[in-house]
């Protein structure tokens, strides 16, 4: 079998063997190892998998300083860890997170969730049987030492780049990830589901739900918990709680002790033995009648509650046995609580509560992990970014200083914040406002409707919210804001293509679902200046609600001055360069790129009009006008999906008369398919949205096929 010529990093001499036995050897001076393409576990059912997942990563990504781990190295799959001693699996959770460490040194990803759950993961994978046995995860970032453990070792360095490992559990990834994850709150009601499919087909497999404490906020969790209590199928709920969050308030509430009395009781409750004591009480109350039954379940509720920490009974009352808390970086006592559950035919929804503790990873990782995520966005030039070290000024830092300036002059201004995590910036009016700053965590609909509450009493809130994640909230923004005309400003961050985080994050939709609403004005900043503006001109409507979209990450320029913004005019926008041939009209990010695509078609002789739009709703009638009168062409550029922006500017010229005449109009928008993970630049691409993709649609409506190819070449 032909193998393509392999290079290695210099200094170092390599062969590269191909055998028939699926095996590549690499024999290095610095790193002899033998990589065994069976242990990708490239299971023939998935989609795409042998083209994307089953290439092997960079060989420079499998040359890192390594700690030895041998027990892991003879883990290919689950199976293999049923015959390890408990002594062993402690062994084996070391090299894992070891070798977790090491990858996250090496790609500059945070582990922080994963390194915190290893121990956890390897109980599940001890104690079930999966791809039989499902086990499903709330949230991406707990999976890593679940992918290491499934086969997907060594293409851990390719995690979310471009054809590598999704940051997320993916049914197109391997067997071992039944579903995939959401938004933090997806398991339990899919695990019910699997569960009842199961009980209906009647088959045996146990269904596992991992949870986190962050999870904890959302409603659907608790919707789901209920209903798995009403219809009592057998499924394990397994809450990882690494910030104790069942207490209103972390940073006041004493955190949940585990000592050896709470995990006697924790493997008490959790024992074959009482849960058939407890099943059959039951029997005997119901058989005895007149209320029994309801007072003996209250008092083994209220007893049982007296045992479990604060909040256990909360999860009783839903209908779910609760067995905590338990020591989640104790093996043995996860294994034991584990064990007894699966071994039960008929227990009915149950949740574990394991404590963990996230600083079991590196001490710089939260640090990493903010700057990973704030500086994947717009470069000097209009293509997405991505570096490390040095802090960029971002989008975010801009809105924070220009809320800043507005709060100080108006102490109505109060702002809301909601989604997985807040960014680092809003630290800055959380410390200087803190009365006047509200964090509600991942409850998206309530964020809504308690923003239109406090602009019912009196106050300007301004509802900051990941585009991706406003999408859970809304029937709230259409019933409790838009029809109702409630003035709350939504501030939509992380809009457009987030690069690494993939289809789950991306923001592409927000301009479609919130242009439609019949009173929402909706805009979006093309630059730090225009989003000093916006938030200005947020801050001075008081009719309607009103809506600006900005994407993750760097600004275009590094050194804007701190200054106030300028309330703009409704609906106008304005016209950037001056040209006859061709109007290219951006919206939001997408302005800076047709800069670049006028800049190369100038030197191919062709004279561009760049225009920014601003506002979607209302359209800017008087300009639309005059770009379709003044040239051939008319191109609309923006980083959302069918029926945004482009499709507003279509109706209205269609309507106008103006695709009558000799005028030709093309829209450039996001390709209607999920991008999935990969760097920004190569996620632009994919879309067809850098500069060179809009000049070269440009050429090819004026004929000049050739050089547009010549121009993507």
């Amino acid at each position: 079998m032909g193998t393509a010529p392999t290079q290695c990093p210099p200094g170092i001499s390599a062969n590269l063997h191909a055998k028939f036995d699926n095996r590549i050897e690499f024999s290095c001076s610095n790193f002899p190892s033998t990589l065994n393409i069976s242990k990708l576990n490239c299971h023939p059912n998935s989609k795409g998998l042998v083209n994307r997942i089953c290439s092997l990563p960079d060989i420079d990504d499998l040359f890192w300083e390594k700690v030895p781990t041998p027990i892991l190295d003879v883990v290919e799959n689950p199976m293999h860890l049923k015959n390890l001693t408990i002594k062993e699996l402690k062994l084996l959770a070391d090299e894992i997170r070891s070798e977790l460490s090491s990858i996250m040194s090496r790609t500059q990803r945070s582990f922080k969730a994963s390194l915190a759950a290893v121990e956890l993961t390897v109980a599940l994978h001890y104690v079930f049987h999966a791809p039989v046995d499902k086990i499903l995860w709330d949230a991406g970032e707990q999976t890593y030492a679940h992918k290491i453990l499934t086969g997907r070792r060594f293409l851990m360095p390719t995690l979310r780049q471009k054809n590598g490992l999704s940051g997320f559990s993916s049914q197109t990834e391997s067997e071992y990830d039944p579903f995939g994850a959401g938004h933090g709150c997806n398991s339990i009601s899919a695990g019910l589901g699997m569960a009842v499919a199961r009980d209906i087909k009647g088959k045996r497999e146990c269904v596992v739900t991992v949870i986190s404490n962050g999870t904890t906020m959302a409603g659907q969790v608790y919707e789901a918990m209920s209903n798995a209590g009403y219809l009592d199928s057998n499924l394990v709920v397994i809450l990882n709680d690494s910030c104790h969050s069942l207490h209103p308030k972390i940073e006041e509430g004493p955190k949940t002790s585990i000592n050896a009395l709470s995990s006697t009781l924790s493997r008490l409750q959790s024992s074959k033995s009482f849960r058939k004591f407890r099943e059959a009480a039951k029997v005997v109350t119901k058989r005895i009648g007149r209320g029994m039954h309801e007072l003996a379940a209250k008092v083994d509720e209220y007893a049982r509650g007296m045992m479990g920490p604060l909040g256990s009974t909360l999860f009783e009352e839903l209908g779910l046995y609760y067995i905590g808390p338990v020591d989640g970086h104790n093996i043995e006592d996860l294994i034991c609580v584990l064990q007894e559950v699966a071994s039960l035919d008929s227990m009915g929804p149950v949740l574990v509560h394991v404590i963990t503790e996230e600083n079991q990873g590196s001490e710089h990782d939260q640090k990493r992990e903010t700057e990973e995520k704030q500086q994947e966005g717009l470069s000097l030039n209009g293509t997405r970014s991505f570096s490390y070290g040095e802090h960029c000024r971002t989008y975010s830092d801009c809105l924070v200083e220009a809320l800043v300036l507005e709060a100080e002059k108006d102490k109505d201004i109060v702002v809301v914040h909601a989604g997985m995590e807040m960014d680092s910036s809003l630290q800055l009016f959380q410390e200087r406002f803190s009365d006047r700053f509200f964090d509600v965590g991942m409850a998206e609909q309530h964020a809504v409707t308690f923003s239109a509450g406090l602009s019912c009493g009196g106050l300007k809130p301004f509802c900051i919210i990941p585009s991706t994640f406003l999408q859970r909230a809304y029937d709230q923004v259409v019933h409790d804001v838009d029809r109702q005309r409630i003035p709350v400003r939504f501030v939509i961050t992380s809009a457009g293509l987030v690069g690494s985080d993939g289809a789950l994050q991306c923001g592409a939709f927000d301009i479609t679902f919130m242009s439609c609403l019949p009173n929402m004005i909706v805009m979006a900043p093309s630059d730090e200046d225009e989003l000093m503006h916006m938030v200005a001109t947020a801050a001075q409507i008081d009719d309607r609600p009103v809506c600006f979209r900005y994407p993750r990450g760097a600004l275009v320029r590094t050194d804007y001055p701190i200054c106030s913004g300028t309330a703009l005019e409704i609906g106008k926008g304005k016209v950037l360069v001056e040209g006859k041939d061709v109007a290219l009209l951006g919206y939001g990010a997408m302005v800076q790129n047709c800069l670049k695509a006028q800049t190369l078609l100038s030197k191919l002789g062709i004279d561009v009009t760049v225009a920014d739009a601003r506002f979607c709703k209302p359209l800017d009638i008087k300009l639309l006008r005059q770009l379709c009168n003044s040239h051939a062409i008319l191109i609309t550029v923006e980083e959302g999906s069918v029926g945004g922006f482009g499709s507003h500017v279509a109706q209205f010229i269609a309507l106008d008369g103006q695709l009558d005449g000799r005028l030709k109009w093309r829209p450039i928008v996001l390709p209607d398919n999920y991008i999935e993970h990969a760097s920004p630049k190569e996620q632009l691409a994919l879309a067809g949205l850098t500069g060179h993709h809009i000049a070269a649609a440009t050429l090819s409506l004026l004929g000049r096929t050739r050089e547009a190819l010549l121009l993507m070449c």
